[in-house]
């Protein structure tokens, strides 16, 4: 399936637009936004406004998986937040409009670092800054209580690990294309091995550095993306998976490869660990489970993406490599529980 915008009838979202936003005017420009591996972006321009569009993607999805709504909820509920996201503006449920449920949300110009080579053109000391900045944004969210921002009841965080463990394989069992022993050994030895929760929090659920729009000048973050995945649980999940994302196994997963390996000057793992232990009180010493249950997420998430590759409904390039990534993800998640 290619980008040519063909699932969006744009007379239905004009008027749809029309009536649910005050002064718009004129015919809408849309543009699809590449990238993404998951939910599908568009830029929906009118005059001189534009905004963000997510659809769920097209073929099998897992249940619970690509939530439209979930995005917009916590989003609605962190805009205002001493975490910068992208101001939402509307959520459609009606499959009617544009052939799936959609949200809406303010464009939030920026930068941001999708490519390992946009890292290696920079000074030393403004990469280290934007990887020491990530883990401050991820301090800074798993510092809002959730009850502040009206998200006590988002989610279920007491059991929150064991049921992580649980779904993600059975987000496999509906997604997989193949039968792997390491995916069947991973879940059981993440099953046995669940640590003592930390402290509940909000859990971004996909947090790495092509998920943030930087300022032009990269001295801040100017919107943390992709909350399809949000709930409230333990906020070490993010953590775990986001040193998952530091490892270039994962590079066949990501649009355009890891884009922390374009620069030596990047913090290592153990940087990142010490900068977001410097900054909480939650115990770090089981981060290895954390780690391997990161491993097997996004090897789940990459089967998900190959297997609706397989079925021809992927948009957007890049996809033909996602699925040969599994096995390497799977193998890490494994190395990382000690065998």
């Amino acid at each position: 399936m290619t980008a040519d915008l063909r699932s969006l009838d744009l007379p239905a979202l004009g008027a749809y637009l029309a009536d649910k936003i005050p002064g718009l005017t004129g015919g809408l420009r849309v543009d699809f936004v590449d990238g993404g591996r998951s939910n599908l972006t568009y830029a929906v321009h009118a005059g001189d406004r534009s905004w963000a569009l997510r659809r769920p993607p097209f073929g099998t999805i897992a249940p619970s998986a690509n939530d439209i709504h979930r995005e917009f909820r916590v989003t609605a509920a962190l805009a205002g937040s001493t975490v910068p996201v992208a101001a939402p503006v509307l959520y459609c449920a009606d499959p009617a409009v544009i052939g799936a449920p959609f949200s809406l949300a303010a464009w939030v110009d920026g930068v941001v670092i999708r490519d390992p080579g946009q890292l290696a053109v920079l000074a030393p000391s403004t990469v280290r800054a934007v990887g020491h900045s990530m883990i401050d944004l991820l301090l800074r969210l798993h510092s809002v209580a959730p009850a502040s921002v009206g998200l006590d009841a988002f989610g279920r965080p007491e059991g929150f690990l064991l049921r992580q463990v649980h779904r993600w394989k059975r987000q496999w069992d509906v997604v997989a294309t193949r039968s792997s022993a390491d995916a069947d050994e991973l879940h059981r030895r993440l099953a046995a091995a669940v640590p003592p929760q930390s402290a509940p929090g909000i859990v971004h659920g996909d947090f790495r550095l092509d998920n943030i729009i930087y300022s032009a000048d990269l001295s801040g973050a100017a919107a943390l993306l992709d909350w399809e995945m949000a709930t409230i649980g333990d906020p070490l999940t993010d953590l775990g998976l986001l040193l998952v994302y530091t490892d270039p196994v994962c590079a066949p997963v990501l649009p355009h490869g890891c884009p922390v390996t374009g620069s030596d000057h990047f913090p290592t793992r153990d940087e990142l660990v010490a900068g977001y232990a410097a900054g909480t009180s939650r115990d770090l010493t089981q981060l290895t489970f954390y780690e391997a249950l990161g491993y097997y997420k996004l090897a789940v998430i990459a089967e998900g993406v190959h297997r609706r590759f397989v079925e021809g409904m992927t948009v957007g390039s890049g996809f033909e490599t996602v699925g040969g990534a599994v096995p390497g993800l799977l193998a890490a998640g494994l190395a990382r529980l000690g065998g």
